[in-house]
């Protein structure tokens, strides 16, 4: 029998992809519970691991740092933790299980690990359900569209696809926006433990230049879908 999730719980969200002061300093006013940081070179969206330090001494209690890697080795993140103690981490590249808990000192720093779904008709999703088993020391899966490079590139995928009910936190990203946001929680919130959103260039004006506004929109959009959730008959039965 499928496990049953609760859907009277407030969604998280973290502002992923910060680069400047103004921009952290506006996700923690509108109400973010976590903010990214992307230590991946390639990306237009990186920043140096003290550069990440100095933006993260910034945040408040109870808002959380995380550092996002693609096929880091654990040097590199151990590094970074160095500068940026009590981050969380999140794997977005081709990690396997073994290299996760490296990275995560056996686990003991909280990571999430990514998982890509593909675009397109005819698309295969990956098996869900496995995954969350192979990465069951995980905190929770992210959820992202699969396209070239590492990323979601700004891209929703087909939401439907998804497993009624995977044992594992999920955080739902690419090509959120404060449009789409709602509905993606409202088709989601019952389909894992629980449910978070992570929002890149759906609050941007250009890569890694975030609009205060946009991210202001985006939140009130969640606190919205969760009021929602919350007024539908099934969730107090």
């Amino acid at each position: 029998m499928s496990p049953s999730y609760p859907s009277l719980q407030r969604t998280r969200v973290k502002i992923c992809g910060l680069t400047r002061e103004q921009d952290v300093d506006a996700a923690v006013a509108a109400g973010a519970d976590a903010v990214g940081f992307v230590m991946y070179p390639p990306s237009p969206r990186h920043i140096t691991a003290e550069r990440a330090a100095g933006l993260a001494a910034r945040l408040p209690p109870f808002v959380n740092p995380v550092l996002l890697f693609v096929n880091a080795t654990v040097d590199q993140v151990d590094a970074a933790l160095a500068r940026v103690p009590g981050a969380i981490l999140q794997f977005h590249g081709d990690e396997t299980p073994a290299q996760c808990l490296a990275a995560s000192r056996d686990g003991r720093i909280p990571f999430l690990r990514a998982a890509r779904v593909p675009l397109g008709a005819g698309a295969v999703l990956p098996d869900l359900v496995k995954y969350a088993a192979d990465f069951a020391q995980a905190r929770g899966l992210l959820l992202d569209a699969h396209v070239e490079g590492y990323g979601g590139g700004g891209k929703t995928f087909d939401w439907s696809l998804l497993p009624p009910s995977v044992d594992a936190h999920l955080v739902l990203s690419g090509g959120l926006t404060p449009a789409n946001v709602g509905d993606g929680i409202v088709a989601l919130r019952s389909r894992g433990k629980s449910l978070a959103v992570d929002v890149s260039s759906g609050v941007e004006v250009s890569k890694g230049i975030k609009d205060a506004d946009k991210i202001s929109r985006f939140i009130s959009a969640v606190r919205a879908a969760d009021a929602r959730i919350a007024s539908l008959p099934s969730s107090s039965s």
